[in-house]
């Protein structure tokens, strides 16, 4: 039996939708509470106007770690696309010859033209000459 669980953690795209959500809400709740507090500062209610400051603080705790959170749901994001293009890229490539010919006006070579691995062979063959 196949079972299959709905969850919105199922990729990283999903956890990051999930934290901007979130994100947002903790922004706005944390503006209503601002509000409350310029509201209740008028008022004498001590006890209150503490505990707005209180969940003021908290969410913009909170806040500051969800876009921590988004940020670095964002980083995994770019890490699992450059590693999956990477996969891709490798399954793909096409063999490419060891050797290519050159030739080089300014080399003083012997024959007409040369096979050349790497430039590593080439400055050896330059100092050589």
């Amino acid at each position: 039996m196949n079972y299959t669980i709905a969850s919105p953690f199922e990729s990283i795209e999903s956890a990051y939708d999930f934290a901007k959500l979130l994100s947002s809400a903790v922004g706005e709740t944390k503006q209503e509470i601002d509000e409350d507090i310029e509201r209740e500062s008028a008022l004498s209610a001590p006890r209150r106007l503490d505990a707005l400051r209180m969940a003021s603080y908290n969410l913009e705790k909170l806040e500051l770690h969800m876009s921590k959170s988004c940020r670095i749901l964002n980083d995994l994001r770019s890490l699992r696309r450059l590693l999956f293009e990477e996969r891709k890229l490798a399954r793909s490539a096409v063999v490419r010859p060891k050797a290519l010919p050159v030739e080089h006006p300014d080399l003083p070579i012997t024959s007409t033209s040369a096979t050349l691995s790497s430039p590593t062979v080439a400055s050896e063959r330059v100092a050589a000459a």
